[in-house]
């Protein structure tokens, strides 16, 4: 309702102004009430322009140049020369041009503004073992319980009390499955209850809530003006500059205002101004469509100029958790489902990256369901429990081999269980892509020579790999490939990757369970772990600020052409005054392909 009462307001000044044409025409053709109709006329020129104005003195004040100085030369010179009904027009034409550039862009923010809309505004509280009150979301502290019922938002960070939960979490992750969650696990903000009534103990306000931050990001974008933006006011000025040349050339030459005014007219207002930022604000939109945030618009731009791509290994290029590889038996009298039953009926008790490999793994193999008792974890040591009454424990090799575990039986070796962090299924696909896009690309992790290596021969491209590395040495890697004049984007997904994400031309970070210093680093945040993100990063970069460009020089091109035929007599004011409308609503339906 707000947003059609919005629509509404902004048509009414148009609307008046349209009217006050019609009483003009009306008086002056039919009742031949001339005094009257310029009454009429002046009024709706004045109620038209007044926002005009109003903008033109902030710009002025500002210091900020802006076009709007050739279209109140244009009203001005209009009344001046006895032009009333073109001063109307072009009033009309500006107020109608602002109205459909508002009505454009809030389409363009359309799926930016839906995210705010998902989280709710108050909240259930759980007390005394029953649904409470309800309370707004910004009053609810850290440690309260709150309630949220099936099929609700989950509006705030926490950690599950229920027994068990399922949770919808594409709007953040875009995968299409249900996750499970039992007592302790953590619930994050913006995913969907699908399972019964559930309590929450919150760990995080409002304002530091995963959804939220995701909010600002989008706020703090659409507020930002890029560089492209800054580069059209610059064109701005000089159109300005040519604008007057050829109105004052004409004026020398064949000393005949209506020529200028029409030049003036056709000048009035510049499409570069209005379609620059509704191609970019659609460039967001398309972008958020696809589950990427544009955390600064100015990033678009420079994206689309980026020759060097460097990733993080570990959770951008493969999954980032480990899988089981390999079984490897050596107490014959069990079997594999044997080692893998008794494996999952202790590791499920454990928050441990390598127990909910196995876990997974024992259920990937319809391995049969046993109960452990006794459970007892000892950090560094392992974890054991007792299965069929028999003693077992899980811990790592002498070795310290990260990627193994061994299940023991009292002293004996039952099994080895090694580990990998499998590539991403789309890896390959889309490094071919970025191969073939002219991309120079670069791998920088902190795993050794070997397990990099290894993920490079899956990849099969030629990518240049650093092993091994700190924080520092990525940064310092990013830095040296600047120096050689690259322009370069960092994918990450770690704390670990937040120096080399601040330091490149663009960061883009995968955001996973926590909102890291890693997403604060980053100029993009892809809301899931799909590798294909980067790559429609990058397309939609390219095509926004393609159309963006095109629109500015197709926009001032046909300007000048318009201006030049109305210098030499072919258009006449009022002529040009529509000319120039169908100039500027050429161009906005043209931006707004950047949402597509």
């Amino acid at each position: 309702m707000k947003i059609h009462k919005e629509l509404v307001s902004q048509f009414v000044i148009p609307f008046l102004v349209l009217a006050s044409i019609g009483a003009y025409l009306l008086a002056n053709l039919v009742l031949h009430q001339q005094l009257i109709g310029l009454f009429i006329l002046f009024a709706g020129i004045i109620i038209g322009s007044f926002d005009l104005v109003e903008d033109t003195a902030k710009s002025i004040m500002e210091g900020d140049f802006a076009l709007d100085y050739i279209a109140i030369l244009a009203i001005a010179v209009s009344i001046l020369t006895g032009e009333y009904l073109v001063a109307a027009i072009l009033v009309l034409m500006l107020s109608g041009g602002n109205t459909l550039e508002k009505y454009a862009t809030r389409q363009a923010k359309a799926s930016l503004t839906a995210l705010k809309d998902r989280i709710p505004n108050q909240v259930v509280l759980w007390k005394d073992g029953h649904a409470g009150n309800k309370v707004s979301i910004e009053s609810v502290n850290v440690g309260s319980l709150i309630f949220v019922r099936k099929g609700e938002v989950i509006p705030l960070d926490g950690v599950l009390q229920s027994e068990n939960a399922q949770t919808d979490e594409s709007s953040l992750t875009g995968e299409p499955y249900m996750m499970e969650k039992e007592k302790g696990d953590h619930v994050r903000s913006g995913t969907i209850n699908v399972s019964d009534p559930i309590v929450i103990r919150v760990t995080k306000a409002d304002a530091d809530s995963t959804y939220r931050k995701i909010i600002e990001m989008v706020k703090q974008a659409q507020e930002e003006k890029p560089r492209i933006v800054r580069l059209a006011k610059k064109y701005s000025t000089v159109f300005t500059i040519i604008t007057l040349v050829i109105a004052g050339s004409a004026f020398i030459i064949w000393r005949d205002f209506t020529r200028v005014l029409a030049i003036l007219v056709i000048a009035t207002p510049c499409p570069l101004i209005l379609a620059t930022p509704i191609a970019l604000i659609g460039g967001m939109n398309s972008a958020a469509k696809k589950r990427i945030i544009v955390k600064k618009l100015s990033s678009m731009e420079t994206l689309s100029r980026v020759n060097t791509l460097i990733f993080d290994k570990t959770g951008t290029i493969t999954i980032g958790k480990p899988v089981v590889r390999q079984v490897k038996i050596v107490d014959r009298k069990y079997t594999l489902k044997d080692v893998y039953s008794i494996s999952e009926a202790i590791e499920r008790n454990s928050l441990h990256p390598l127990a909910k490999a196995v876990v997974s793994a024992a259920r990937e193999f319809n391995a049969p369901v046993m109960h452990a008792a006794g459970i007892e974890e000892k950090i560094g040591l392992g974890i054991s429990g007792t299965v069929n009454r028999k003693r077992f424990t899980l811990s790592k090799p002498p070795k310290q081999e990260k990627t193994a575990i061994m299940l023991m039986e009292g002293g004996s070796l039952v099994a080895e269980l090694y580990f990998e962090d499998s590539i991403k299924s789309d890896s390959v696909i889309i490094v071919d892509k970025l191969r073939r896009a002219g991309l120079e690309l670069h791998i920088f992790t902190g795993d050794k020579r070997e397990a990099a290596d290894s993920i490079v021969k899956h990849i099969r491209e030629p990518v240049s790999v650093r092993a091994e590395c700190s924080p520092e040495d990525k940064k310092n890697g990013v830095k040296e490939l600047k120096s050689l004049g690259r322009i370069t984007a960092m994918v990450g997904d770690g704390i670990n990757d937040a120096p080399a994400l601040a330091i490149a031309d663009v960061g883009m970070v995968f955001s996973h369970e926590e909102h890291t210093a890693a997403s604060e680093a980053a100029d993009m945040v892809f809301l899931g772990g799909d590798l294909k993100a980067v790559h429609d990063a990058i397309q939609i970069s390219k095509n926004t600020i393609g159309i963006a460009m095109q629109s500015i020089i197709v926009g001032i091109g046909l300007s000048i052409i318009g201006m030049l035929l109305a210098a030499f007599g072919f258009i006449p004011p009022i002529i040009g005054a529509f000319l120039q409308e169908v100039i500027d609503v050429s161009v906005i339906i043209n931006a707004l392909r950047a949402s597509r």
